[in-house]
């Protein structure tokens, strides 16, 4: 089990030779990493413990839930289908929320295969949706260019922000009372698209992402600046009207690897979720912009862990040892230079995947999942896309009640490009969406330490990527599935939702 002393793990941000000296929790194990600079030896063989438990084969020991599927929907079957830097615009996991539940109802969106995009909601425990399509339309083949949901409680209103990479979002907020099951579900409750946030101008965005805080106000995340490897991130906040709060990350400082420097990055969330106490949790890693710190061009430039959180709404920003280390809209703001914000070094010849997933438990403590290629599989990725697909891994990384970052490896290998999905039930087990809608399970009784393959489709044929109502399970004990089936070239193909109970 490798354990981080909280603050330590960022004193540096120049790449140190890969000896690792503590352990890390392999399926339920705990193995010393072989590498061969240090010359260490495995104790027990990777591929042995990676095997997959298959489906229904559960182990009389774990008490991780069993799940079983429940219902299945679709929801269009002529979604629009592309593919863009590797993934779908139906069903990129970045999105936040996609598919989410307010009081009673669940809410999804897509495109469909004449561009449009739609929305729509289904009473929980039904399989009919009402749909909606919205005047607009995709306006170029971009995955990036998804459609994210989010509820302010306070007047149940849905808004809905899409088709934006680096340009003016397309906004539409409905009318209020709409996301608390009155009014009537049509277009004109959504009103005209709009290229602002109800007048507040916030500029070229992406990666817009709402979140809601447990007294009810609604803040919306989003990227600006150049794009990737030279952006920063932003928040702007609605109670009733938008206004804007400001950056809170920085592009600058210097990074140095494998002989090559450079000097702007972007900051890319694996999550931005409140706590049951308030408390805003960031998990994210950094891609820097000159290629040139690469051991191989045919690598990508994202590297470390980094985590801070926020008890203002995010006003301001504490690493996790406590010290503020940025504040929101001016001053000093959270950057490759904060000192204690990487809680799990990860260097960059590994294949570290962006944007991946992350969770808080019902202690207020986060957790994230993310992927690479393990160190001990190779010092220097030189595919990215492929040796992900061949030899990467997913972790599960966790902030402990005394404050240390606690990283254990899934049982199943990743063997496929895209990223994976983390929650919670009530009790704190936690389960794990992986590509094509493979699903594991976690105890909280065992630490999270009994990760068991609990479902493992063979009729889904989803194209990789899924998405995950990660506002449901704490509520009803159901995990529901959003995915779009695999199709070839830019023939459509089905969108569906299958919805799994756990336990």
């Amino acid at each position: 089990m490798s354990r981080t002393p909280a603050g330590s793990a960022g004193a540096t941000n120049t790449r140190t030779a890969k000896i690792r000296t503590s352990t890390t929790r392999t399926a339920g194990k705990a193995i010393t990493p072989w590498n061969k600079k240090a010359g260490l030896v495995l104790t027990t063989s990777l591929v042995m413990l990676a095997t997959a438990v298959p489906a229904g084969a559960v182990s009389t020991e774990a008490a991780a839930p069993e799940v079983r599927m429940i219902a299945q929907s679709t929801l269009d079957p002529q979604g629009l289908y592309f593919v863009s830097y590797d993934g779908l615009v139906n069903a990129a996991s970045y999105q936040q929320s996609g598919i989410l539940t307010h009081k009673g109802f669940q809410y999804s969106a897509w495109y469909t295969a004449d561009r449009s995009a739609v929305v729509a909601r289904r009473a929980l425990g039904t399989t009919h949706w009402e749909k909606v399509t919205l005047p607009h339309r995709l306006s170029v083949d971009d995955s990036h260019n998804t459609i994210s949901l989010g509820v302010s409680p306070d007047d149940d209103r849905l808004h809905i922000a899409m088709d934006t990479h680096n340009n003016p979002v397309h906004y539409f907020r409905s009318e209020a009372g709409l996301a608390g099951g009155g009014g009537a579900w049509r277009p004109e409750s959504f009103g005209t698209v709009q290229r602002t946030l109800e007048g507040l101008d916030v500029g070229d965005m992406t990666y817009p992402r709402f979140v809601v805080a447990p007294d009810g106000r609604l803040q919306l995340s989003y990227r600006t600046g150049q794009g990737s490897g030279n952006g920063v991130l932003e928040l702007a906040e609605y109670d009733g009207t938008w206004r804007k709060l400001g950056s809170w990350t920085s592009s600058t400082g210097e990074y140095r690897a494998n002989g090559g420097t450079s000097a702007t990055r972007n900051m890319y969330l694996h999550g931005l979720t409140y706590g049951p106490n308030g408390r805003l949790h960031a998990t994210f890693t950094w891609r820097e912009g000159d290629e040139s710190v690469l051991c191989d061009p045919g690598g990508l430039t994202n590297h470390d862990t980094g985590y801070v959180y926020s008890d203002d709404h995010g006003r301001t920003w504490q690493n996790n040892a406590g010290k503020r280390v940025a504040t929101t809209g001016g001053g000093q703001q959270v950057s490759i230079d904060s000192p204690g914000h990487v809680v799990h070094h990860t260097d960059v010849d590994h294949a570290l995947i962006n944007q991946e997933s992350q969770a808080v438990d019902s202690t207020g403590q986060p957790h994230v999942l993310v992927s690479r290629v393990p160190e001990e599989a190779t010092e220097c990725v030189t595919d990215f896309t492929a040796q992900r697909r061949s030899q990467g891994r997913v972790y599960h990384q966790h902030r402990d009640a005394d404050g240390r970052w606690v990283e254990t490896q899934l049982p199943v290998p990743l063997e496929a490009f895209g990223r994976s999905r983390i929650g919670f039930d009530r009790a704190d087990n936690a389960y794990a969406v992986l590509p094509y809608g493979r699903i594991l399970t976690a105890s909280q009784s065992s630490g999270w330490t009994d990760w068991t393959l609990r479902f493992d489709p063979k009729d889904f044929d989803a194209f990789g990527e899924v998405l995950v109502d990660d506002t449901r399970a704490a509520r009803d004990g159901t995990i529901s599935v959003m995915y779009q089936q695999r199709s070839h070239g830019t023939t459509p193909s089905p969108v569906k939702v299958a919805d799994f109970r756990l336990g």
